[in-house]
């Protein structure tokens, strides 16, 4: 636990080397340890991995005035380097973390060295059934049973034991009444708030590595597809066999591409 400018901020970070951030998505009951646990000891072998609770998520402090945007987030991880002493740090964001990344890069370009995009937000879309679904969750342990059905497709993935572990983060306290005020309907206003300009995005001067899963139901291929074309130094890797969740149902794969393209610029 770090306090972040008076934010209580809760953060895993191991390893050593030059940095990289993961940044995790906006799901119910979502930690940043229940998105990267399986990357992040992997990736921690060759370089140090920070992998921080956004404000309002999980065991970080939440706003008294329970108010989110992009600029509180952006500004959430400024300050997190600043007061960890980095200067610059590649990103890996995953979904609504990939809308922050691109936001990050953008606003403040010299402070990341290259940037990892996985089923990214970001760019215009339609809202999805999957992420209306997500949004919109209701707290049961069937509904996030429902749910994790849509994220992942891998359905053996979708055991008992983790339907059981997310329903549970998702009702500990002040988790759902932060959820609840980040997203409320109607929801497509949320999407287009988290997309940056078209022209902002085209100059991006970032190596970048978008990486999607074709079978994902919660943010479509197209926006992975969009951002492919619209930033110059990008690479796009599809997972065939696979939903919203790249770095859990291909975690080797993933780990493997992520380290390879990180590395590249260590030399």
């Amino acid at each position: 636990m770090v306090n972040v400018k008076g934010v209580q901020t809760n953060l895993h970070d191991q390893g050593s080397g030059f940095p990289v951030v993961l940044i995790h998505g906006s799901g119910p009951g979502v930690t940043a340890w229940a998105n990267w646990r399986l990357v992040l000891p992997e990736l921690a072998k060759s370089r140090r991995v920070i992998a921080p609770d956004m404000l309002g998520f999980g065991y970080t402090e939440r706003p008294a005035d329970q108010q989110y945007n992009l600029d509180r987030w952006v500004t959430h991880v400024i300050d997190l380097l600043d007061t960890l002493g980095i200067d610059q740090v590649d990103l890996v964001g995953n979904s609504f973390g990939g809308a922050l990344t691109l936001a990050l890069a953008i606003r403040h370009p010299q402070r990341f060295r290259r940037l990892v995009l996985m089923g990214s937000v970001g760019v215009p879309f339609d809202m999805t059934p999957g992420l209306e679904a997500a949004w919109g969750y209701e707290p049961s342990l069937a509904a996030m049973r429902r749910l994790l059905d849509i994220f992942a497709y891998d359905r053996t993935l979708v055991s008992d034991e983790l339907a059981q572990m997310r329903y549970e983060a998702s009702i500990r306290p002040g988790f759902q009444e932060s959820f609840a005020a980040m997203f409320p309907a109607p929801r497509q206003r949320w999407v287009d708030a988290m997309a940056s300009p078209e022209s902002e995005i085209r100059a991006l001067p970032h190596e970048t590595l978008i990486i999607h899963g074709r079978e994902d139901q919660v943010i479509p291929l197209q926006t992975s597809l969009v951002l492919s074309q619209w930033i110059d130094k990008a690479q796009l890797h599809v997972f065939g066999h696979c939903g919203h969740w790249t770095q859990i149902e291909h975690t080797q794969r993933f780990t493997k591409l992520v380290s390879d393209f990180l590395a590249e610029a260590d030399v």
